[in-house]
């Protein structure tokens, strides 16, 4: 456990629960000043809960939470001096772009002409300038957003907290924003935790990634190592590594021996669990070859095309071997039926020792 005082936000076996039904199972999370930090999980797994433990929302059953040194589980949200903006955007339909980002400043007492004056400079930041006097009901749903935005920045937070802001807009106003969402985190300092079940923006917003599965955290990291260095079967999978192979990995006089299903044997010189494994890989580390290909290094598959789609850029193909298919890209047309061999380099591949009775997706 780190001192008090030395992370923007300290969660030490933090537990919350609905009325009889438990969803935060022991979460230990440190923060630190000026970080971004993404919790990641698919719907369900408790992030969302999570964050609004920590504002205050929700009633923590157990453990304590610490902000800046603080310690704030008895303390109402609006005293525990955190921002937060919702996936809904919350903002008031009868008032003005002004009134929105400016009601947090009225509710603290500050001057007319100051809340006048912050808002501007806020508006200006998120190239809202001239909307100051228009109802939010006439913006678009990007606008909306920047409003919502606008109005947690304005108080000047040291923590922000962002509740899927992005996922109600649409692909090119969530890129963008996105961009602009980091821009202001790096150009004024505040310390950020973004909830999103999206992972490219989570691996491309945070400096640090916290997958959420079931109620807690399965793995911290920066976007590169949980992205390369997955350390379960369900990080593995979460973050796109969902092509699966069972194989057998054993001592050999001349190294470790990877062998599939059907007798194909390769040598592998790093070091690797042994027994039954299964392999998890991305579609883009696999490649296309010759059925026939023997390759130091790597494990060929016999296989053959039977879909093909263009997704823009590279064709995605499902390559059947026996009753499986597997998903890879590449950039070249080929024909359904086409031969081919499965290439699958050891070096990307994701090795976890096999569940006792597997099955489902297993080769």
């Amino acid at each position: 456990m780190r001192t008090p005082g030395t992370a923007a936000i300290e969660v030490d076996d933090l537990r919350a629960a609905y009325g009889s039904n438990p969803v935060l199972h022991g979460i230990d999370l440190a923060v630190e000043a000026g970080e971004f930090v993404a919790i990641l999980g698919s719907s369900g797994c408790g992030k969302t809960t999570l964050l609004r433990t920590i504002a205050g929302f929700q009633r923590a059953s157990r453990g304590s939470i610490r902000l800046f040194g603080k310690d704030v589980v008895g303390v109402p949200p609006e005293r525990r001096g955190v921002a937060m903006v919702f996936q809904s955007y919350a903002l008031w339909p009868h008032m003005t772009v002004l009134g929105n980002v400016g009601y947090g400043l009225r509710l603290r007492g500050v001057p007319k002409a100051e809340v006048r004056s912050r808002v501007a400079n806020v508006l200006r930041m998120l190239n809202l300038s001239g909307l100051e006097d228009r109802k939010v009901t006439n913006l678009s749903g990007g606008q909306r957003q920047r409003v919502a935005l606008g109005r947690a920045l304005a108080i000047e937070p040291d923590l922000l907290l962002l509740d899927e802001p992005l996922s109600n807009l649409d692909a090119k106003v969530r890129i963008q924003l996105r961009s602009e969402i980091k821009s202001l985190q790096n150009r004024l300092g505040f310390t950020a935790i973004h909830v999103t079940h999206d992972r490219e923006e989570a691996m491309t917003m945070a400096d640090r990634i916290v997958v959420m599965e079931s109620g807690q955290i399965a793995q911290v990291g920066t976007p590169k190592e949980v992205y390369d260095r997955p350390i379960s079967p369900f990080v593995a999978s979460f973050m796109g590594a969902e092509n699966t192979i069972a194989f057998d990995v054993r001592k050999v006089p001349s190294g470790v021996e990877v062998r599939t299903a059907d007798g194909r044997t390769t040598l592998w010189k790093d070091d690797a669990p042994l027994g039954a494994v299964t392999a998890h890989f991305r579609d883009d580390v696999a490649r296309l070859d010759r059925p026939d290909l023997q390759v130091d290094g790597a494990i060929v598959l016999p296989g053959r095309i039977a879909q093909r789609t263009y997704p823009g850029g590279h064709y995605r193909y499902a390559v059947a071997i026996g009753d499986r298919h597997f998903t890879v890209t590449d950039d070249r047309y080929l024909d359904l039926d086409t031969l081919v061999g499965l290439r699958l380099p050891l070096e990307a591949l994701h090795l976890f020792p096999s569940a006792p009775t597997s099955g489902g997706n297993h080769a």
